[in-house]
């Protein structure tokens, strides 16, 4: 197992953007994210995946909540999906993504959906749609592992060890307790990389290979946290980056702005929100 660290990555660069670059050089994002309920998980990733580089955005999210997410977002490209009585995605909103899906370099779903069942359906047309682009699940949206046993497609999956244990069917216990062995097993399981977060995160891939990330950071722990994360990940993937180093790179650059914030404010009661402007200057200085 590899450690994983900023001077790790000095030599596993990122996709090179020039100066002559444009923002379709570096890939479209499409962010499936937000409801009623949570609709800032869609603003925290979306921005998130921008920071990290990505050229176009287009946000995905509920209907109820379209309108908001595009004055907040002027950015983004905003389409709004029907919902079930749960707040979830309708399956029949699939069609509004088709033709955006199969152009996309990197799709995020997950942050702040609701209604696991009702989205999990709609999430399970989505990849069907999506070629071989790149697909990020977080949060709800890997439950569908549970559907599909195997993915054809490349697939991060991003949970925390309570998602873990929902996913594997181990207790969170048993989830730190052999959080690497874990996340290998899953990874062969469901041909897709895993990265599993907390204090300690475990990165690892279907080919075998792992890395560990010790970040040390409490304040990191908080709402929206792994929204950002994602949503780093996903920007990355767009710029053309493998999702292995995708998920590496993410979890460092992640980290560090939690640092440069505890620095600042004190290790607790900085935001998920203030971590995004440091993704730049972060990805800059390593």
């Amino acid at each position: 197992m590899q450690t994983l660290d900023r001077i790790a990555l000095r030599d596993w660069p990122l996709p090179h953007a020039n100066d002559a670059s444009d923002k379709e050089d570096r890939g479209q994002v499409l962010v499936v994210a937000g409801s009623r309920e949570i609709p800032g998980a869609a603003l925290l990733s979306a921005t998130a995946a921008l920071r990290a580089g990505a050229g176009k955005l287009t946000i995905a999210t509920a209907k109820s909540v379209a309108a908001g997410l595009a004055l907040l977002m002027p950015e983004a490209r905003v389409i709004g999906l029907p919902e079930t009585s749960a707040g979830g995605l309708q399956p029949s909103g699939i069609e509004q993504l088709a033709e955006c899906a199969q152009r996309s370099s990197a799709v995020l779903v997950g942050p702040g959906l609701l209604d696991s069942e009702g989205s999990c359906e709609f999430i399970e047309r989505l990849l069907q749609q999506m070629g071989n682009a790149p697909v990020i699940l977080d949060a709800l949206a890997m439950d569908v592992v549970l559907q599909l046993p195997r993915f054809v497609q490349p697939a991060l999956l991003t949970p925390h060890a309570g998602e873990m244990a929902h996913l594997s069917g181990q207790s969170k216990d048993e989830v730190i307790a052999g959080a690497a062995e874990l996340a290998a097993a899953m990874c062969q399981k469901h041909n897709v990389v895993m990265a599993l977060k907390g204090a300690t995160t475990y990165i690892a891939s279907p080919e075998g290979a792992s890395w560990r990330h010790v970040s040390g950071n409490a304040g990191l722990g908080t709402s929206g946290s792994g929204d950002v994360l994602a949503g780093i990940m996903t920007g990355l993937a767009a710029r053309g980056a493998p999702l292995v180093q995708a998920a590496a790179w993410g979890v460092v650059v992640h980290s560090l702005a939690g640092q440069r914030l505890a620095e600042r404010h004190g290790r607790l009661g900085f935001l998920a929100r203030e971590i995004l402007g440091e993704i730049p200057s972060v990805m800059r200085d390593i």
